[in-house]
């Protein structure tokens, strides 16, 4: 899949998720086969880039493959900064985000709640285009409700000036999160423009990704929760997309070996103190399917110390591998 002059290693790409997509995470997603991953999304006021929040969504060192940040704002000429500085901090594409359904960003007029203005939207994205020389992308949703799906508008507008490639959820802003992602705007969106379309949206497994790419006709697909606690599903659908066989699950010795680099990259990351809050909610994801009681996560949650974290995690897989031995009969 090509963005721009920007050849991909294949057409699956990491969602943009505040809180979630920072330098550990998007390292740890290209590892195990993302074609690409995009930064958490940038604010474009310029007071706030100074920050220690800003500062850490802007960290890229170290980073292989082609580099993409996602900047969020309501007015043309900051976006276009926003953009530029950006660029100018070695970002290699510039997503923009209009698909973000939550309060605190909508209440500004950013993310999905500029589908409710088409002009704006074109002011937007011709002001970024126009700012950069490096390839402009969009996210956007379905709509900004059930009763006004205007995607396919927003998607010839993105077209017409100059975006490069589009992402497209499969709910609208009311939606939030909730309910079932629909795919029939994509599969429309798709039909209506030339650039790439990426399907975004309850891709939780190999068959989703077969079925929605199938359904759509979509260039790409773009997980987002479906990655959290799971970085493995890229591995698995590329496997998949490649061979048209199944990956076998990883083993749990590959999981526990996973999640503490993870982890301790995290700690690294952050510091003693943030980086051990913020890995749990990692832990979280990636015990969920085991810790049906929540037990081991309350007790995970308790601890302040990054060592005693890594022990607490080699001890519970430890304990998971004993298990998994045991539910293997003698003549199996």
């Amino acid at each position: 899949m090509k963005i721009g002059p920007y050849i991909l290693d294949n057409n699956l790409m990491l969602a943009p998720m505040a809180g979630v997509t920072d330098r550990p995470f998007r390292q740890l997603c290209k590892k195990m086969g993302a074609g690409l991953v995009v930064s958490e999304m940038l604010s474009s006021n310029p007071k706030v880039w100074n920050t220690v929040k800003s500062q850490l969504r802007m960290n890229h060192e170290g980073e292989s493959g082609v580099r993409s940040v996602q900047i969020a704002g309501s007015e043309p000429h900051l976006m276009a900064q926003a953009a530029q500085f950006n660029v100018e901090n070695g970002a290699q594409i510039i997503d923009i985000n209009m698909g973000c359904p939550a309060k605190k960003v909508n209440k500004k007029l950013a993310g999905s709640a500029l589908l409710q203005q088409p002009e704006l939207v074109e002011s937007i994205v011709k002001a970024v285009v126009d700012a950069v020389q490096v390839p402009v992308t969009l996210k956007i949703r379905t709509g900004w409700d059930t009763d006004n799906r205007n995607g396919v508008q927003i998607a010839q507008i993105a077209e017409a000036n100059g975006i490069q490639s589009l992402a497209v959820h499969g709910r609208t802003r009311a939606c939030m999160y909730k309910g079932n992602a629909e795919y029939d705007t994509i599969k429309k969106i798709k039909e209506t423009i030339s650039i790439p379309v990426i399907a975004n949206g309850d891709i939780l497994s190999v068959d989703d990704a077969k079925e929605v790419l199938r359904y759509t006709g979509a260039d790409g697909i773009m997980i987002g929760r479906g990655a959290q606690g799971n970085p493995w599903i890229f591995r698995q659908i590329s496997y998949f997309l490649s061979t048209g066989e199944y990956l076998s699950e990883p083993s749990i010795a590959e999981k526990l070996e996973v999640l503490t680099q993870h982890v301790q990259n995290v700690q690294q990351f952050y510091g003693d103190t943030m980086g051990v809050r913020i890995a749990r909610k990692h832990v979280g994801w990636y015990v969920d399917k085991y810790d049906s009681d929540k037990r081991f996560r309350r007790a995970f949650n308790a601890i302040e110390d990054g060592e005693n974290q890594i022990e607490a995690l080699i001890a519970y897989f430890s304990s998971l591998s004993e298990q998994d031995n045991l539910s293997i009969s003698p003549a199996a």
